[in-house]
């Protein structure tokens, strides 16, 4: 009897740590998960970027997921129109990280319409202040540039 609770124990303490290990890998989007989004994205802004940056903006659609969420920005001002409510209408190529490097030209230099590309520097997970790495996918579409970021 003692052998079988011992053996119900272990296997439920077991368990609870697998679990748990699942649960923190999915507390935050990965790469191919932020690829994936932006890929959605592109085709909404297409058809109708006004009402694409309203679902962005609300996460409506699924596009709001976990720290994951779109981003765009005017090419011709550099105007927020998508993304963090503390950005919005912020002319993105000034904004800098912690380091003081200047990810917000890059999100546009280094964007190509019809070509997805990586832009890695600091930024905070939504409901943080704390800057940490991030990686964004961005392309342009339209007239905007927009993108879809992950955390390391």
């Amino acid at each position: 009897m003692i052998r079988t609770f011992m053996i119900g124990a272990a296997s439920a303490a077991a368990l609870l740590t697998v679990s748990t290990a699942v649960l923190a890998v999915e507390q935050f989007g990965s790469a191919l998960e932020a690829k994936a989004l932006l890929e959605r994205a592109l085709p909404v802004v297409k058809a109708d970027k006004v009402a694409a940056f309203a679902k962005f903006n609300k996460g409506e659609d699924g596009f709001r997921d976990r720290d994951l969420y779109v981003f765009c920005g005017n090419i011709a001002d550099g105007k927020v129109n998508a993304g963090p409510p503390n950005v919005i209408g912020t002319d993105v190529r000034t904004l800098k990280d912690k380091t003081g490097y200047a990810f917000g030209e890059h999100l546009f230099s280094d964007s190509a319409d019809g070509q997805i590309t990586q832009v890695s520097y600091m930024f905070p997970r939504p409901n943080s202040t704390e800057p940490v790495q991030k990686v964004s996918y961005v392309t342009r579409v339209a007239d905007q540039v927009c993108g879809v970021g992950y955390y390391k």
